[in-house]
């Protein structure tokens, strides 16, 4: 048997012992949520579209659990309330893979190209591994749309707005319509001062906001009169499950958690967020700019879920690709390692082992471990420089305090590079 032959019944032969590896881990880590989200969606849209009743009144029978997106995520979600309970699922399942799955491509094969592996076989082993991280099985158990719009805004950030493509922003537009939280990511091209995508963005969840009003009226009013502000659909603050810094003050003191404590955190963190996203996108690093935002999203967010931290999969792809960029050394091991103990840390369901009382330090440190790496990526993901994506686009200027985030490049004697499929210069 030739060589490459070998090769390939090796690669075969590792990832399926790698997918039944993973397959075991699940049957025995996965908490099976019985899709419980996806229950809350669909009945619903069964209550409002076949039993007369109104989208925002229904909760799901012995919960306290009710639709809380905006009425245009109904709209979206409008055909759920025709399918069966298994095509549900299905639909659901198959779109939570679909879209993580392109992302994955997207981040990942610029890193296959440059490292020379085996592409088909880099993007297997990383599926593999993401099956395994808690956020995204715990999106796919409970039915979620976090990989839907994740992938709407890495439209944006990956693809559309490098190239100055003039439709930027409809993605960031329409996910911030679908669930509200997204809409950081407006605020990020303000930032950055991309005033067009911006501003598309802004129209586009605008013009999303006032189709869904004109259809569906009610909805629209209660929605944005009442449902939007009853917390008490969302759960409770303290529980070990919210990841965010708000949930990390309420376990301090769960009786009366304090309101000024979380807004002080939260400016101190949009500060380095601001500051962290001008310099990647002065140097055309859209993909440092989707982790930061999606890092800071996840930490001022009042309710951050674990499955919501899907929104840490790009940092960590990212440390990936910026190990792998590294000249060999002490700082390729570094971040590679940071990856690995960040990757296991988020396959690990370790909060959980506090679920019932974070009290005292073990609880303060452990109990928040997703929070602390939400934090280190924010702080401390390197930026790369990306050179113009045209001979005559302009030279970037060199800002304050890339050489703080950037040395790996400045340091490669490399002379191309890819990021996203697209040519990456070092400077």
């Amino acid at each position: 048997m030739a060589q490459g032959a070998r090769r390939t019944v090796g690669q075969v032969a590792a990832v399926v012992v790698l997918a039944v590896a993973v397959a075991g881990f699940l049957s025995v880590a996965a908490v099976r949520h019985g899709f419980f989200d996806l229950q809350v969606y669909r009945g619903a849209l069964v209550w409002w579209v076949h039993d007369g009743g109104e989208i925002y009144d229904y909760l799901k029978p012995g919960t306290q659990y009710g639709f809380t997106y905006p009425p245009f995520a109904a709209l979206v979600m409008l055909p759920m309330g025709y399918l069966s309970w298994h095509a549900a699922i299905v639909v659901s399942v198959a779109a939570g893979v679909l879209t993580s799955a392109v992302l994955i491509w997207w981040l990942l094969d610029p890193v296959s190209r440059r490292a020379g592996w085996t592409r088909w076989f880099a993007f297997a082993v990383a599926l593999c591994l993401v099956a395994a991280f808690e956020p995204m099985r715990e999106t796919i158990n409970f039915g979620q749309v976090n990989t839907l719009l994740l992938f709407l805004v890495a439209v944006d950030l990956l693809r559309l707005l490098p190239g100055g493509n003039r439709w930027a922003g409809v993605g960031i537009g329409l996910a911030t319509a679908i669930k509200l939280t997204p809409g950081i990511f407006i605020v990020y091209l303000l930032v950055t001062r991309r005033w067009r995508a911006a501003v598309t963005a802004s129209g586009t969840a605008t013009a999303a906001t006032v189709l869904a009003a004109a259809l569906f009226p009610d909805a629209s009013r209660e929605f944005w009169t009442s449902a939007l502000w009853n917390t008490g659909r969302v759960g409770e603050l303290a529980f070990v499950s919210n990841q965010s810094l708000r949930g990390v003050v309420a376990r301090l003191d769960p009786e009366s958690p304090s309101t000024l404590a979380w807004l002080l955190l939260v400016a101190a963190t949009l500060v380095l967020w601001a500051w962290r996203s001008r310099v990647a996108a002065s140097v055309g690093d859209e993909a440092t700019g989707l982790a930061l935002t999606g890092a800071v999203m996840c930490l001022v967010s009042p309710v951050t879920w674990v499955h919501h931290l899907v929104w840490l999969l790009p940092g960590l792809l990212l440390l990936v690709d910026r190990g792998m960029a590294a000249p060999p050394g002490g700082r390729r091991r570094v971040l590679l390692a940071c990856a690995a103990v960040g990757y296991a840390f988020l396959t690990s369901r370790i909060v959980w082992a506090w679920e019932e009382d974070s009290a005292g330090l073990d609880g303060f440190l452990f109990g928040n471990t997703y929070v602390w790496i939400s934090l280190a990526l924010l702080a401390f993901l390197p930026v790369r420089r990306v050179a113009p994506r045209s001979p005559s686009a302009s030279a970037t200027v060199e800002p304050a305090g890339v050489a703080q985030f950037d040395k790996l490049d400045r340091r490669s004697s490399a002379g191309q590079r890819h990021r996203i499929g697209r040519p990456l210069t070092v400077r």
